[in-house]
């Protein structure tokens, strides 16, 4: 009878087009239209700030040993005007008011200081606003630097290398798989918990305020079955929603990744590849169901207990906010899974999450958390229940 209620509440489900639209067709398609536009702007903003011909007003002699490199600087940094400039304040205000990117003033005692062998301070002028600027003026300085010493090592007649008394070399030990495995262990969670709170959100409204404005609630409480029936048959279909919305923003997730692989690194995608095994999956639902219940079980009580459809929407809008505030955890760096925080709900699972992609999750933790979670969702379905089965809440 259980199988009848849920077949029967999940074809109404699917014959909603927002609930649709909110369950499988949006989770599927953000993401890698937020990847895609989001990369392709940041990647016409770069070319542009690194190919664009741009001006650079400069004060100080132009035969000055800076002014020479810039007059002779490699086309592959970027082309550039140089324009000599009287005075700073005119020089600053033309860099404000975009006329000039950039700024460069080279002391009047260039020639004194060079002779002498002391440092020749020069003073950058740039508009931090103006994107990429700083780095081609970084790239310009940097070059200029290293060609100055260099020749004052030859002009002094000492080798480069016995100034560098050490050298150092980072090697880092992760594997890149690890890596991204930390990065994605903060993400996946995140899409998850929203997605999967979203997914249950709108079938439990439905479901249950929906049909009792409707009236076709009271129809299917005169039929012969039990109210616990019932409820498991339609809180069944909320959970699927859930996990199915949650599902669909891992496979939009999975195709952006796919694009923005072709579009880059390819080796991306194979490290994403061997992460995301059928194990993985299986385990990560494993965590996932006893959080959808819990979600459900939260949001029915409320949708049995308001009396029109905006009531409950207003109600448990908000309590996304709450739920989802802790799935942020897994984005900041130094928080573990340890016995405190497997004890903390949606955090739990937050981070047995993280720990799993990353490889490193203990299996005490591990069942621990999903002991606290189940615990926590029959305690929410059990509530729901003592709210459904009674009457004023269930018929207007």
């Amino acid at each position: 009878m259980i199988l009848k209620i849920f077949l029967k509440e999940l074809k109404d489900t699917l014959r909603d087009k927002r609930t649709l639209m909110m369950m499988i067709f949006i989770p599927v398609l953000i993401f890698p239209i937020i990847l895609y536009i989001t990369a392709g702007i940041s990647s016409s903003f770069e070319k542009e700030a690194a190919t664009k011909n741009i001006k650079i007003g400069f004060i100080g002699a132009v035969e000055s040993a800076v002014i020479q490199e810039f007059m002779h600087m490699p086309k592959n940094l970027g082309k550039f005007n140089l324009e000599p400039y009287a005075d700073q304040a005119t020089l600053e205000k033309d860099v404000k008011n975009d006329s000039l990117q950039m700024g460069l003033i080279v002391p009047n005692d260039y020639l004194e200081n060079e002779r002498s062998m002391k440092p020749i301070k020069c003073t950058v002028i740039y508009n931090a606003t103006d994107l990429g600027i700083s780095d081609r003026a970084e790239k310009y300085m940097d070059l200029v630097e290293k060609n100055a010493e260099k020749k004052r090592y030859k002009a002094l007649e000492l080798d480069e290398e016995k100034l560098q008394p050490i050298i150092t070399e980072y090697k880092n030990i992760a594997s890149k798989k690890e890596m991204i495995g930390r990065l994605a262990g903060g993400i996946l969670p995140y899409v998850f918990i929203a997605f999967g709170f979203i997914g249950c959100m709108y079938p439990a409204i439905d479901l249950f305020t929906g049909e009792k404005e409707r009236g076709t609630i009271e129809t299917l409480l005169t039929t012969p079955v039990s109210r616990i029936q019932i409820l498991i048959g339609k809180m069944a279909v909320v959970v699927l929603s859930g996990l199915l919305a949650a599902t669909s923003a891992l496979v939009g997730l999975f195709f952006a990744i796919k694009v923005m692989s072709f579009e880059g690194n390819a080796q991306i995608m194979d490290i994403v590849q061997s992460i995301l095994t059928p194990g993985f999956v299986l385990m990560l639902f494993f965590l996932l169901f006893p959080l959808t219940v819990f979600f459900a079980g939260v949001m029915v009580p409320i949708a049995v207990y308001a009396k029109s459809f905006k009531e409950a929407q207003s109600i448990i809008t908000p309590l996304n906010i709450v739920m989802v505030l802790p799935a942020m955890v897994g984005l900041f760096p130094g928080i573990d899974l340890n016995i405190v925080t497997a004890c903390i709900p949606v955090i739990n699972i937050v981070l047995s999450t993280k720990e799993l992609i990353a490889g490193t999750l203990e299996p005490g933790l591990l069942f621990l958390s999903f002991g606290i979670m189940v615990a926590l969702a029959m305690v929410a379905v059990f509530i729901s229940y003592k709210r459904f089965d009674k009457e004023t809440n269930v018929v207007l």
